[in-house]
């Protein structure tokens, strides 16, 4: 037998014992390690295996008007999950919820004994009514949830439908405001997490685990909803009256840029989006649509000629005798034979197409081109929503004689609504050109609080306030002496243009007896509080002009609008010019305290709607000095008690 030394094994057992002390160190750094740099992720992973989540949606965030009515909200309407391990009984249960669903059996059967930790049963499942939801709790099955959820509600319905858009089935924007700003709408989903063992059945003796849903924050707009209703209104009246191919109004701020109604026709539901052709809802016409804008572009060539000193409006003038010669092609007047001798205050009130040639012809191409690029024509306004055009304009190169003269009167270029309006508020807003918005505030669902203020975004200065002055008072002597006529409102001062575009048809000639008629207006003129801009779009049975069509409309949505605003009449402006088959308005006199024999002589023009019995007027409206179209009604209530309602006011 070989013999080992006592020295040969110590050094073995020191070689074992450092090793081991080498291995349990390594061990030590290890778990070490484990516990305190990969301990999180591995429960992460081992929670991951044993449980199962189940998705909670988080409230949208509603849109408001500017006042804080809701003009877009969620109501409550769960959605079904399924558990397909936990399901007992699969034939049972697909066989209940295919009569609470309407659907096929094998249909919910498939679905609910998928390999999957979870399945939701679309469509049919998602969002359901009430009497489902009443129905599901009842059965209360094994394997079958309902997850909190809600759907889109809109509940002006179809007013200002093209502005808000819609959302889909999973609450995500799709077109409007609610795709523009879907991000913040939106929120961030919660969910529930349920522990389970390999065959998916749950552990009761394991406490879920709840992370809450973040909602969306509220969208504050500018839009105001009284002054949506009157355009919502007069546009449904244009549509009825006229049968137009379609029609549009915006109404904005001046003074910020924000949007304060917009609308188009035809339109459609929100909620319904699904039951209209897409090229309803895709397109929005104030931002979306381009077509030459006709004379209401004249106010951009006027602003230029103010702004350079090239002309007088008062002093200096212009021969129209129906035509113009240019580049060998000749422009004629919209008004056979011409106006002729006029100043060029007249040009802009009668809307002078060969005046404004000559204004265009002052000013030259580089000037005048200068003055539309700097009113934002040819590029988007940056308006927060989806599906702005550009518009076209002519290129420098391509500009000859013919194209600066027409493009002087707008006809040969194209413009969007939304571009048009823009400018002529920076125009008679002391210069400022404001990109237009309908974003205010965003506002925190929980406490509602702002947590965003969206400011006006000023784009630059493209005219003095001299001009700028100058240019309303031009455009006010249009309604009140011009062809914006129709467009007067008693007690507030209008200054406005209209528009008569011809349309370019497929072939790229200009159609006939197809126009599109506008009219563009602001008020008080003195201060300027909105704009608002209507166009129809081939109206039938009627001249087209867009002074008989679209100035009456703009003029009852501006009057009607800056009531609404609680903005006071002005006074001092200029003085209506009646024409055939126009009266003035007349005034209406203090009627309280009178008698009834009293009427006959003094309503000569109005007609009277009574209340009450007796022979003494106590009440009255509207109210003395309200100046009202020929033929109104005046509302009066009638007592045996002269001094009735004093005796009720001292009481």
């Amino acid at each position: 037998m070989k013999r080992v030394s006592t020295v040969t094994v110590r050094k073995r057992i020191v070689t074992v014992f450092l090793f081991a002390i080498l291995i349990f160190t390594i061990i030590t750094i290890r778990l070490g390690y484990v516990q305190f740099f990969l301990g999180d992720e591995l429960v992460g992973q081992a929670t991951d295996l044993w449980t199962r989540d189940i998705e909670f949606e988080p409230e949208r965030g509603n849109i408001l008007d500017t006042e804080g009515e809701v003009l877009a909200e969620n109501v409550t309407a769960p959605s079904i999950v399924i558990v397909p391990r936990q399901i007992e009984n699969p034939e049972d249960t697909a066989a209940k919820l295919s009569e609470i669903l309407d659907m096929e059996k094998e249909k919910v059967l498939e679905k609910i004994t998928k390999n999957a930790s979870s399945v939701n049963i679309r469509p049919e499942g998602i969002k359901i009514s009430a009497n489902q939801e009443k129905a599901i709790r009842t059965l209360n099955m094994n394997g079958v949830y309902l997850s909190k959820d809600s759907k889109r509600h809109y509940p002006l319905g179809d007013d200002l439908s093209h502005v808000l858009g819609f959302a889909g089935i999973d609450n995500q924007g799709l077109m409007g405001l609610e795709l523009y700003y879907d991000d913040k709408l939106k929120g961030e989903k919660g969910s529930l997490a349920f522990y389970s063992d390999a065959k998916g059945r749950r552990l009761e003796t394991l406490a879920d685990i709840y992370y809450p849903p973040k909602d969306g924050l509220h969208l504050k707009t500018t839009i105001n909803s009284k002054v949506q209703t009157i355009i919502e209104r007069e546009l449904d009246l244009v549509e009825t009256k006229y049968d137009p191919d379609s029609a549009l109004a915006i109404a904005v701020n001046p003074k910020t840029g924000g949007v304060l109604g917009m609308s188009s026709r035809p339109n459609f539901h929100p909620e319904n989006y699904m039951d209209v052709d897409q090229s309803i809802f895709n397109r929005n016409l104030p931002i979306w649509s381009t077509y030459e804008p006709g004379s209401t572009f004249k106010i951009i060539t006027l602003a230029a000629a103010l702004e350079e000193d090239a002309v007088d409006l008062e002093e200096d003038e212009f021969n129209d005798d129906g035509s113009i010669e240019v580049g060998g092609a000749n422009i004629h007047c919209w008004k056979s034979g011409g106006h002729g001798h006029q100043s060029y205050l007249e040009v802009v009130q009668n809307s002078c197409n060969p005046g404004f040639v000559n204004l265009g012809q002052m000013l030259g191409t580089e000037k005048l081109f200068s003055y539309i690029d700097g009113f934002g024509f040819g590029e988007k306004t940056g308006i927060d929503l989806q599906g702005e055009a550009n518009g076209i304009l002519f290129k420098p190169e391509n500009v000859g004689p013919v194209e600066l003269a027409t493009t002087s009167f707008g006809q040969g270029v194209s413009v969007t609504p939304i571009q048009q309006v823009m400018a002529v508020a920076a125009a008679i807003n002391g210069g400022y050109l404001y990109e237009p918005h309908l974003a205010d505030e965003w506002i925190n669902p929980q406490n509602e609080e702002v947590v965003e203020k969206m400011e006006p975004n000023l784009k630059g200065r493209v005219l003095s306030e001299a001009t700028s002055k100058e240019l309303r008072y031009a455009l006010e002597s249009v309604v009140a002496q011009g062809t914006g006529r129709p467009a007067y409102v008693e007690g507030y001062r209008v200054g406005g243009k209209t528009g008569t575009a011809q349309k370019v048809g497929p072939n790229g000639g200009y159609l006939e007896n197809n126009y599109i008629v506008s009219f563009i207006g602001f008020a008080p003129a003195d201060d300027p509080e909105i704009v608002v801009y209507v166009a129809v779009d081939n109206p039938k049975n009627t001249i087209q002009f867009g002074g008989v069509v679209a100035a009456p409309v703009v003029g009852t949505i501006i009057g009607d609008s800056l009531r609404a605003m609680n903005v006071e009449p002005r006074t001092g402006g200029i003085k209506k010019e009646y024409q055939w088959p126009e009266e003035p308005a007349v005034e209406v006199p203090d009627l309280i305290g009178l008698s009834t024999s009293d009427l006959a002589e003094m309503l000569t023009n109005l007609s009277i709607e009574t209340s009450g019995t007796g022979k003494y007027i106590i009440e009255q409206a509207p109210s003395p000095g309200t100046k009202l179209e020929p033929g109104s009604t005046v509302r009066i209530y009638l007592s045996e008690d002269k001094n009735e309602k004093k005796n009720r006011e001292d009481d």
